[in-house]
């Protein structure tokens, strides 16, 4: 197993969960403009650099 495709597909999942409550609470219109903008942007760093760890890590047979 490697360790950094693993740690890539959790990133992406965190980076999806992050932008998925911040898409909540902006619809929700309750939370705070920081708190869902510090969300949006760790959401977006997360699922970006998630994809790209996946991308770029090769597979060894």
């Amino acid at each position: 197993m490697n360790l950094k495709r693993t740690f890539g597909a959790v990133l992406t999942t965190l980076g999806i969960i992050g932008l998925i409550y911040t898409g909540y609470m902006v619809l929700q219109g309750g939370g705070e403009i920081t708190s869902m903008i510090v969300f949006g942007i760790l959401g977006f760093i997360f699922f970006a650099y998630g994809i790209s760890l996946l991308r770029t890590t090769k597979d060894k047979a």
